[in-house]
């Protein structure tokens, strides 16, 4: 391949060698990114606001983060777990443990969200001594087997990988747009209600190791969970011995006006899984909890090769240094405050969409056919999101029928990108 070409069409030269199973929203030819902008082989730039399902959320090629990984590739770049630490995944452990509140103060690297899903599930069973995991329908929680298990955002996403784990059961997500005509009241009790039947007709509570939750539904729709629900999950699971597992991978590191997305119900989970952000588009991951939990789980109960990485480690303190420098959590807060706003405004002068949710820069606009029936409209989703991106803005959409765009600029995006793409939706709308 002649990487000095231009314009080069990667989609066809990846046909004949690269796998067809992985899923893309687009098949376009990147060659690199400069800060909030990504460019095509043919040099046409894009506002992203994708961020890889945000991962990029300092945006690409971010100085900080580029200087700490030459130099620490310069310095050390294998992992070196089986004979000692390295020194800025010791660093980033203690810089991570310190923005969560009491007791979650212990932290295992991993590599993906997925893998920390997995990881969390082993945590509650091997540590509470008992087989269920409750899940909820709408999750979407990761492609490896456990992850799969507790997984429900598609049915693709299953198809055909039966038995997988036994003993998970999944309950009501209280989605309260889509399910509850926005009745959050009702929402909240009839989740309650079906956890609570849950435990008294199908799973004894002694049994339950672990409930597992997205405090904000990310493939599954973008829908929030009330605050009120989430604290009476947690008493529920709090009042059974049970493990409340908060699944931030898409959610953390201050996407949603807050560090962690369960500050805003003012809840503090047993167990927090994360990644995606953590090191702006390396691979790292992470569980946190107290360590009394990891001290019970065992040495050599979990383990991992490339986890913790000291370049993707590296990576990961000087996310946390910018966001922390910078005021990004509050940056997230305010443009995301905008940023609805604005679309807002686009929803006040279309039908077509029915719903903007979310807190911070996590924001879902949802399209349906009637406001009334509220039946999705995935196919003008999807044709929204193609236009945008003709138009220079990427856009995803997730939901059920890929009902919903979902907004993930990066936190440090700024007035006047917020502004420019509004314009662009603005003219994606009417087609």
């Amino acid at each position: 391949m002649d990487t000095n070409d231009t314009a080069l069409d990667l989609a066809a030269l990846a046909a004949p060698n690269m796998s067809p199973v992985l899923g893309r929203y687009m098949d376009r030819s990147w060659s690199h990114g400069i800060g909030h902008r990504l460019y095509e082989t043919s040099g046409k730039a894009y506002l992203d606001f994708a961020n890889g399902i945000a991962v990029t959320a300092l945006g690409h090629s971010h100085p900080r983060v580029t200087a700490a990984v030459h130099a620490q590739v310069d310095k050390l770049m294998g992992p070196v777990h089986a004979i000692g630490f390295a020194e800025p995944t010791v660093r980033l452990a203690a810089m991570l443990a310190d923005t969560f509140p009491d007791p979650l103060d212990t932290v295992m690297f991993l590599n993906s969200g997925s893998e920390v899903i997995d990881g969390a599930l082993k945590l509650a069973r091997r540590v509470t001594g008992r087989p269920a995991i409750i899940s909820f329908r709408g999750a979407f929680h990761g492609r490896t087997i456990g992850a799969t298990s507790v997984t429900s955002s598609s049915l693709n996403y299953r198809k055909g990988y039966e038995p997988l784990l036994p003993s998970v059961y999944q309950t009501v997500y209280p989605a309260v747009y889509r399910y509850y005509a926005g009745d959050e009241e009702k929402a909240i009790a009839d989740a309650l209600k079906h956890f609570d039947g849950l435990l008294m007709t199908t799973v004894a509570p002694s049994d339950v190791a672990a409930v597992i939750i997205e405090p904000i539904q990310g493939e599954g729709g973008y829908y929030p969970a009330p605050a009120a629900f989430l604290q009476g999950l947690r008493e529920r699971c709090s009042r059974h011995g049970i493990l409340l597992i908060a699944d931030e991978v898409q959610s953390g590191f201050g996407r949603t006006g807050r560090m962690w997305a369960f500050e805003h119900s003012g809840i503090v989970p047993d167990v927090v899984v994360t990644a995606k952000a953590i090191a702006n588009g390396l691979p790292l991951s992470a569980i946190v909890t107290s360590r009394d939990l990891q001290e019970r789980w065992g040495r050599g109960a979990h383990g991992t090769t490339y986890g913790g990485n000291p370049v993707a480690c590296a990576a990961g303190v000087a996310v946390l240094e910018t966001i922390a420098d910078e005021g990004l959590v509050e940056n997230a807060r305010l443009r995301g405050a905008e940023l609805a706003g604005g679309l807002r405004e686009l929803m006040a002068e279309d039908q077509g969409i029915g719903d903007v949710r979310g807190p911070g820069l996590m924001i879902g606009v949802e399209f349906v056919k009637d406001r009334t029936t509220r039946e999705p409209d995935g196919a003008r989703a999807d044709a929204v999101c193609a236009r945008a991106a003709d138009a220079g803005l990427l856009l995803l959409s997730c939901g059920i029928a890929h009902q919903v765009i979902r907004w993930i600029p990066p936190v440090n995006v700024t007035v006047d990108e917020v502004e420019e793409a509004l314009r662009i939706f603005e003219g994606a709308l009417k087609g």
